[in-house]
């Protein structure tokens, strides 16, 4: 499934928990180079096709809002940002991609983003990566071409493994689409180097931090 019970995805414009915006702010869109398009001295427009526009019906949620995103990341140095495995497999998918921060819609129907240049960041390098079918890892670490300014990295728990049963939230770019904050799901079981959880994700959460709800 895709959507399990009801679709918690929020824009984040309807988010009115403090924690969790400030978690957003730390979760970057991988979106190609090509799709950056100069819009003046300080900004970019992405250029993209709507949800709709990509053969989805026109009622169904954000159908109007933009898709541009391929993969969601996090950060967890100034300049160290992790994602998944099978969205940057090389150095050139490295370099053909920004990490943008705050790709964000302010109303319900805003069909265009525009970001500030200082909120778009360059891969440089790909510190780890790995992707395997057999151990089923799947992430990539990669180093920024600089800084991160005005965002603090994610904690990452490593005190006390997830259960079965633990409250769970996403935050990242389902279908490609704007930053989405999906709340309501728990840990349905905990396997040897991965989860099974009732998370509303899409392609294009790949690499999106998942939060325990509770710490």
């Amino acid at each position: 499934k895709v959507i399990y019970g009801q679709d918690n995805r929020l824009d984040l414009f309807r988010v009115l928990n403090p924690d969790h915006l400030e978690f957003a702010k730390s979760t970057a869109a991988m979106i190609s180079n090509s799709k950056l398009t100069e819009f003046n001295a300080h900004e970019y427009v992405i250029d993209s096709m709507t949800l709709e526009q990509t053969g989805v019906c026109d009622f169904e949620r954000f159908a109007n809002q933009p898709v541009a995103a391929s993969c969601s990341g996090f950060l967890v140095a100034k300049d160290v940002l992790v994602t998944a495995g099978h969205c940057i497999r090389s150095q050139s998918d490295c370099e053909a991609s920004s990490w943008v921060f705050d790709y964000k819609v302010d109303f319900e129907n805003q069909s265009e983003v525009i970001v500030d240049k200082e909120n778009v960041y360059s891969c440089k390098s790909i510190i780890s990566r790995e992707l395997n079918t057999e151990t089923q890892n799947d992430y990539a670490v990669i180093k920024l071409t600089k800084e991160v300014q005005g965002r603090l990295p994610l904690k990452i728990n490593k005190k006390s493994p997830p259960k079965k049963g633990d409250s769970l939230m996403v935050i990242g770019h389902p279908s490609g689409l704007p930053t989405k904050v999906a709340d309501g799901a728990s840990v349905r079981s905990v396997k040897d180097v991965y989860l099974i959880a009732n998370l509303d994700t899409y392609g294009g959460n790949s690499g999106s931090a998942v939060f325990n709800m509770d710490t």
